[in-house]
């Protein structure tokens, strides 16, 4: 059992092993190296190509942190003197000294930094009632700004962001404001505490930062106004971006990072935004996707000559392997061919037969059906070659096989030259009356080629044919019916030649 089991494997792996060294076998197994190559370099590059992603979109969180963290610390010290001031103008004993002293407590040294501009107190009309840092106070009315408009109009505003404007106390300097209302005990509108934060702090904020060559970053405010962007333009600075799908899908959550096309230069990027807690502020840092693919653009270039010019080399040498492999197979079944072939008639040779008739014969002694053997010789062919010579006997040998063989029609039967001027004929499943006919047909064709033979009594080339069949015989193997069909051969030429009989 282990053995039988064992020669299937084997057996198995050996018919495996000839597919895979076919022609066919190594072309078809060199398109699926390429294809398992190729597939395997895809996956390594999509999986780069997601680290790229995934890498630009945590760098650009980690800057985005950055700027959060300075815009919230810088506006909240901002808010709290804001809010000291209108605690202050509140306070009546706080309001009854000296404008200098007054000046000094309302105004900390906080509200003094390189990008912070001038404290105003502004009355409920717009009036400045106060100045950080000028005593008296500057004069300027700044009722028409949005921030006074929104604390007139609200009652519970908290701090408000205003819109960028060009000041007109600083030079037309782009400037945004930071304001709280001023509320009377009644509850009515009693003004503004306000100050001004330049855009250069922005600005200055974001020009440190490293987002590729395409890249951006923005502070906007919630209400769709651009405060400034990276690179700098004054000329975006205050636009109106609320219809912008960018700037509506980054409304729609508190945080997050969606890829998307800017309205403003139609570069495709990868957008991360936070809403500043408290703020109404969102911040955003977007590298371009050319920027972020753009190593793995290279390095997918390069992996795909490699594997343009692997699957070339592979290729081709599939092809010259299979050409080679087929010209070997063609050679070798040339020289089988030739080993079991007749060289001067084209019919299979002794061999051949000798393997056809154990076959056959094996076949017929399992099965019971009949197998006949017919032995055809061509009459007096020694005299023939002495009178016209070897030559034309060599042709007269060519002519009667070619005769032999199409007189044979099923594909079973088998026509071979046993040597000399003898040929054999095999034919399985045929009895012994379908034998005889099939020899009487071919004694007549080789008469009716009607070739001179003078030596002849019948002035022609015959041929006498022994028919010898297995059925109802005691016939132990192949080499038994030959010798009868030659016993049949013999008893054929010696009762006159140019006949049939059967053993």
């Amino acid at each position: 059992m282990r053995s039988s089991l064992s020669l299937s494997v084997r057996r198995s792996v050996s018919l495996a092993a000839s597919h895979v060294l076919s022609p066919p076998g190594v072309i078809v197994g060199g398109v699926l190296l390429i294809l398992f190559t190729c597939s395997l370099c895809a996956w390594v590059l999509f999986e780069s190509r997601n680290d790229a992603y995934t890498h630009a979109e945590e760098n650009a969180r980690n800057l985005m942190l950055v700027i959060e963290r300075d815009i919230a610390r810088n506006i909240e010290l901002y808010d709290l003197s804001l809010q000291a001031v209108v605690d202050g103008v509140a306070d009546p004993q706080m309001m009854a000294l000296p404008p200098k002293i007054r000046s000094a407590v309302l105004f900390d040294r906080a509200a003094s930094g390189k990008y912070l501009g001038s404290i105003f107190v502004m009355s409920e009309r717009g009036d400045i009632i106060m100045d950080s840092r000028f005593i008296p106070a500057r004069v300027g009315n700044f009722a028409d700004r949005d921030y006074f408009s929104f604390h007139r109009d609200n009652g519970n505003a908290g701090l408000y962001i205003s819109k960028p404007y060009v000041s007109r106390l600083r030079d037309g300097a782009l400037t945004i404001a930071v304001s709280r209302r001023i509320t009377r005990t009644d509850g009515s509108f009693g003004g503004v505490v306000v100050g001004t934060l330049s855009i250069d702090y922005f600005r200055a904020l974001l020009d440190g930062l490293s987002v590729g060559k395409r890249g951006t970053a923005a502070v906007i405010e919630t209400n769709g106004t651009m405060i400034t962007r990276l690179p700098y333009d004054p000329k975006v600075v205050g636009r109106d971006i609320r219809n912008a799908p960018v700037f509506i899908q980054a409304m729609s959550t508190n945080e997050g990072a969606f890829a998307g096309t800017a309205s403003i230069d139609g570069v495709r990027r990868l957008y991360v935004y936070k809403h500043l807690p408290g703020l109404p502020i969102i911040v955003d840092v977007a590298p371009a996707e050319s920027d972020i693919y753009a190593e793995w653009q290279r390095r997918a270039m390069r992996l795909g000559i490699v594997m343009a010019v692997f699957s070339i080399i592979l290729g081709a040498g599939s092809l010259l392997l299979s050409r080679e492999l087929q010209r070997r197979q063609l050679a070798e079944s040339k020289l089988q061919h030739l080993a079991r072939t007749d060289a001067l008639t084209g019919l299979s040779n002794r061999g051949t037969f000798d393997e056809t008739l154990q076959k056959e014969w094996q076949q017929a002694s399992r099965t019971g059906r009949p197998l006949s053997l017919l032995f055809v010789d061509i009459d007096q062919f020694k005299a023939y070659n002495d009178y016209y010579g070897h030559q034309a006997g060599d042709e007269v040998l060519r002519a009667i096989a070619q005769c032999v063989a199409l007189c044979i029609r099923r594909p079973a039967d088998h026509v071979a030259r046993y040597g000399g001027e003898e040929f054999v004929v095999t034919l399985p499943d045929t009895d012994a009356t379908g034998a005889t006919n099939i020899a009487e047909t071919i004694r007549r064709a080789v008469s009716d080629l009607n070739i001179e033979h003078v030596q002849s009594q019948y002035g022609c080339v015959t041929a006498s044919i022994g028919v010898v069949t297995s059925q109802g015989r005691a016939v132990p193997d192949g080499a038994v019916l030959v010798k009868m069909a030659d016993s049949a051969l013999y008893e054929a030429k010696s009762t006159g030649r140019n006949r049939v009989c059967e053993a």
